[in-house]
């Protein structure tokens, strides 16, 4: 078997201080460890999240009540928009598959 030597080095990244393993002939990266992050612990912040959250569930949940109020009335007006279409379009012959051929 042919020896196999890894021509690699480990930097580290500039922006976000990970761990980057690159391979120096291929020129990619191989390995990405990102870096260790306290987490933040701030209460405040977490509330805030946490009623922006329940906000928005309860808007996306009213809008679904109101669409289903007022699916009847759109159903309707899409079938009589449907029906004025099909009544003013003149009858044609359906064509059949084997008229295709």
């Amino acid at each position: 078997m042919a020896k196999q030597t890894h021509d690699t080095f480990e930097i580290d990244c500039p922006c976000c201080s990970a761990k980057l393993t690159v391979d120096r002939h291929l020129g990619v990266v191989l390995a990405h460890v990102a870096p260790v992050r306290p987490p933040s612990i701030d209460l405040d912040d977490t509330a805030r999240h946490l009623r922006e959250h329940e906000n928005s569930v309860e808007a996306k949940f009213r809008a679904s009540i109101e669409a289903e109020r007022t699916k009847e009335d759109v159903l309707a007006r899409k079938f009589a928009e449907g029906l004025k279409k099909a009544k003013d379009a003149p009858v044609e012959k359906p064509i059949r598959d084997f008229d295709l051929d």
